[in-house]
């Protein structure tokens, strides 16, 4: 695992406290966040102090943990774990990580022998973030080869230019990140990149912490507003589009972050790679259409009506909107499987289809 980050940990003095980066702060403050209770937990996901689908799906894990040491002996344990779980699984209705994590954490906690829930819940959240950041390691290696065919193409010494929506790093993950983890690769290879940013509204999680964690990688890159990705496009200046995704169907829909959809259509129109970066996690195997049945999450209209940044050494608030006008804040978007050049997977890339999933996951015919 790299040195440069962790968003989630374990105390290593106190077993009653998991840590988190509570990331609404960044990227001007580092904050560091005490969770001691599965409300803690779940507030966590729910205010979005931690975002992403595979860290979503950590903080539940790690919410269940607390759950099990804070247990009442005067409660069914059965009807207390399942409130619990109810408790985290609402917080957000999209991101399938969630689901996923909260449901293997639950099936080894009921197979435990009541003196050993504490531990096997704790084994089970160390499990998934490991899981996870190898899960995002291997995406990666797969993804650079991708990379490697367009700088061969290049002039020597020309970058290869990523564009790139929301935050698919390694602050939506354990560690690497999803779309981020075969630029990350190739910079600590040798390969040249720059990564145009999205700044991604209303939430700005482009500007903020994409732009942060490339800075703090050393990775060239450029900050633009969600608007220009389609003219750089039209220009030449984009060899490769990599985003992340929240839920994919088995047919290969992907729902991302707001905005996703109209950076495929751009991609499409002028001849741009496509490319999502999944771990297994973020696949719902349940559902085929993605328009009909991924939950699109909304938001308060706060968030687009309103901006947070930093003024005079502290974190302000400011109106954009007249009073009179409200805000609509859906939370993603589902880009169809015909829009995306192909899937990059810890087993390898695809074809966004059944048939092409079904390749890298033949158990799941």
């Amino acid at each position: 695992m790299s040195k440069l980050m962790q968003t989630i940990w374990p105390d290593p003095q106190d077993d009653r406290i998991v840590w988190i980066i509570d990331q609404r702060a960044l990227p001007h403050e580092l904050v560091h966040e005490a969770l001691r209770t599965a409300e803690d937990a779940a507030r966590a996901i729910r205010e979005m102090h931690v975002r992403g689908a595979p860290l979503i799906g950590a903080t539940a894990a790690w919410g269940l943990y607390l759950a099990m040491r804070q247990y009442p002996q005067e409660e069914a344990f059965g009807s207390y774990l399942q409130r619990m779980r109810d408790l985290l699984y609402h917080t957000r209705p999209t991101a399938v990580d969630l689901e996923n994590a909260l449901a293997q954490a639950t099936q080894k906690i009921l197979a435990a022998a009541p003196d050993q829930r504490v531990a096997t819940a704790r084994r089970a959240a160390e499990q998934f973030a490991a899981e996870s950041a190898a899960q995002c390691k291997a995406i990666g290696e797969y993804g650079l080869p991708l990379l490697k065919a367009i700088y061969a193409k290049k002039a020597p010494g020309e970058p290869i230019q990523i564009l790139t929506h929301c935050n698919a790093g390694r602050l939506a993950c354990i560690d690497y990140g999803t779309a981020t983890a075969p630029i990350y690769l190739a910079h600590e290879r040798g390969l040249p990149v720059h990564v145009w940013v999205d700044e991604t509204r209303p939430r700005n999680q482009g500007a903020r912490l994409t732009a942060y964690e490339l800075a703090q990688a050393g990775v060239p890159h450029t900050v633009i507003t969600d608007n220009l990705g389609g003219h750089l496009m039209q220009h030449g200046l984009v060899d490769i589009v990599f985003v992340g995704t929240d839920r994919t169907t088995r047919q290969g829909d992907v729902a991302n972050k707001i905005g996703t959809y109209l950076k495929a259509l751009a991609a499409a129109d002028n001849g741009v790679p496509f490319y999502v970066g999944l771990p297994t996690s973020t696949i719902d195997w349940t559902i085929r259409d993605g328009l009909t049945e991924i939950p699109i999450e909304e938001r308060g209209g706060e968030e687009v009506t309103h901006i947070a940044g930093w003024s005079d050494g502290q974190s302000r608030t400011v109106q954009l909107t007249p009073d009179a006008s409200p805000g609509l804040n859906y939370g993603f978007d589902v880009t169809p499987a015909r829009l995306v050049t192909g899937l990059i997977t810890e087993r390898g890339v695809c074809a966004a289809s059944e048939a092409g999933l079904l390749g890298l996951f033949p158990e799941r015919g």
